[in-house]
């Protein structure tokens, strides 16, 4: 662990404290930067995100973050995990504002638009299941019973499904976990997921 460097991008729209407090259960070797050097020697990136979509991509752009973190995930192939707003972040496009992303997982972020309103609230909050769509490290010692907590009222649908790590059930099923090389999104809070999530963000670190 004393080799690693774990950043969590700070570009104005995460929840960081709150995630750095769950890594330091693990390793206490990870720290909050938006320096673009931090970012390209880092051995573990974070991309966290409470927000909105457009919003996050204008503060990504206004603090030149989006091209030292094309080098560091698309180039130097650093491990990426992207939570919530941050998993988002890494499709093609949202509705959320009408803007594209950063186009590192194929998939697009789509608005909650049920059938059944008087069943399915936005945002989605609360405690789910996930189905495990196939074998990753990031999964390990986690079981499909086990439950996430999720807030949000956009969801990934996802263009390959060679991508697609979890899927959830909220009236439809969408994508809540991916996969693709060095790049993992979670749509939920593993830092708000008491053990479950704690064990999965100590299978990204152990990557």
């Amino acid at each position: 662990m004393s080799l690693d460097k774990i950043v969590i991008v700070d570009y104005g729209m995460g929840n960081t404290n709150s995630v750095k407090k769950q890594i330091e259960k693990t390793t206490k070797s990870v720290i909050i930067s938006s320096k673009i050097d931090d970012i390209l020697a880092a051995t573990k990136l974070i991309l966290p995100g409470v927000g909105h979509f457009q919003t996050a991509m204008s503060n990504l752009k206004s603090n030149h973050l989006i091209d030292p973190l094309n080098k560091a995930v698309l180039e130097l192939k650093t491990p990426i995990l992207g939570i919530c707003l941050g998993m988002q972040l890494m499709t093609n496009h949202s509705e959320e504002g009408n803007v594209d992303g950063l186009s590192w997982v194929d998939g697009n972020i789509k608005y909650f638009d049920f059938k059944n309103n008087a069943h399915y609230k936005r945002p989605h909050m609360g405690w789910n299941q996930t189905k495990h769509n196939k074998r990753s490290s990031l999964l390990n010692n986690i079981s499909e019973e086990e439950e996430y907590y999720f807030v949000h009222s956009y969801y990934m649908v996802s263009n390959d499904s060679n991508d697609i790590l979890c899927s959830t059930e909220y009236e439809i099923e969408f994508t809540s976990a991916f996969e693709k090389n060095n790049i993992f999104g979670v749509q939920f809070h593993p830092e708000k997921s008491h053990s479950t999530g704690e064990q999965l963000i100590k299978n990204f670190i152990l990557l």
